[in-house]
């Protein structure tokens, strides 16, 4: 594809809502900066951050898009898998997704936030993230997912945030770690 040829090899800064709030300026950026809808709306009007975000989108510097469903049914694969699905929100989903559907457009993406359960399916599905105001994850995670008050442990991709038996809110505890490959540990 044509769009696929022109863009591989650029880079690609997909902005969450932690990196507006650290103060992140997407004018800043020498790569090509991106973010889902849910961002904005994530974000206080009349507040520095959303200023900050509107400037960059209505000069182009910021490019606001969803990404489709296939990318989005790879990041919720991931994120179940890695027993990540209970933290992460939709606007969270479709952050990783859009990394993913970047990723396939043939730019090298990068996932800036400081929410470890983005970085741990980032990092499970090949995108490289980098945090902004916390040290990022060191390890990556898979979890179990398990009722603290009846202990049922359930299928990492159980798709609720609540026991299905009792109605209690639903909690994880580690259940296998691998070293971090990211190359950005400073």
């Amino acid at each position: 594809m044509i769009g696929e040829k022109k863009a591989r090899g650029r880079k690609a800064v997909i902005l969450d809502t932690s990196a507006f709030i650290a103060g992140l300026d997407p004018f800043s950026l020498e790569a090509e900066a991106f973010t889902v809808p849910g961002v904005r709306d994530e974000i206080s009007p009349g507040s520095m951050c959303f200023l900050r975000l509107k400037v960059a989108e209505e000069s182009g510097k910021l490019v606001i898009r969803s990404p489709g469903e296939e990318a989005l049914r790879k990041a919720r694969e991931a994120s179940a898998y890695m027993g990540d699905a209970i933290k992460l929100s939709d606007v969270d989903l479709e952050l990783i997704a859009l990394a993913i559907e970047l990723k396939e457009e043939g730019y090298e993406p990068i996932v800036a936030t400081d929410d470890y359960a983005i970085q741990n399916v980032a990092e499970r599905v090949g995108i490289a993230f980098t945090p902004l105001a916390t040290f990022g994850i060191r390890e990556q995670l898979r979890w179990e997912i398990y009722c603290p008050a009846c202990r049922t442990r359930f299928p990492s991709d159980i798709g609720t945030r609540e026991c299905p038996i009792c109605g209690t809110p639903l909690k994880r505890k580690p259940i296998g770690k691998r070293r971090g490959s990211r190359a950005d540990r400073s």
